[in-house]
């Protein structure tokens, strides 16, 4: 996991407040595209990714500010990451297609987790359903 940990944090790394006001506008379709993932391997991947487009979207606009900048950067991340159809492993690969994408949300979900936990239970949701399988 550390591998994948690294990449997710080097592409934290280019996400600048900029580009995370630019995705505000992106956020509610891919909301709907990532709502029409079929990936039955990783039954969390969708609720996963609209959580942290949620933690995403309200700490840019300000609504949740206890959100560090760092983990709003690697949700960011994750989340274009997913978004992309051409990636480590192109999505159109059947079953497998969304391993990547899977892990890379594993991992900014792990590395941040006692602030994604905060933020779960200020939207007054179980962070257990939210972590819990790959």
């Amino acid at each position: 996991m550390s591998e994948i940990a690294d990449f997710a944090n080097r592409g934290a790394s280019l996400m600048t407040p900029r580009i995370l006001e630019q995705m505000l506008r992106k956020l509610p379709l891919w909301k709907v595209e990532f709502a029409e993932i079929n990936a039955p391997i990783y039954p969390h991947l969708v609720n996963q990714l609209n959580f942290l487009a949620n933690a995403v979207e309200d700490a840019v606009e300000g609504a949740y500010k206890d959100l560090p900048y760092y983990a709003t950067a690697q949700a960011a991340f994750a989340l274009v990451y997913a978004h992309k159809r051409w990636d480590l492993i192109p999505d159109n690969l059947g079953t497998l297609g969304r391993a990547d994408d899977s892990s890379v949300v594993r991992a900014v979900l792990i590395q941040n987790e006692r602030h994604f936990k905060q933020y779960a239970e200020w939207q007054n949701m179980k962070w257990a359903e939210i972590t819990s399988g790959p």
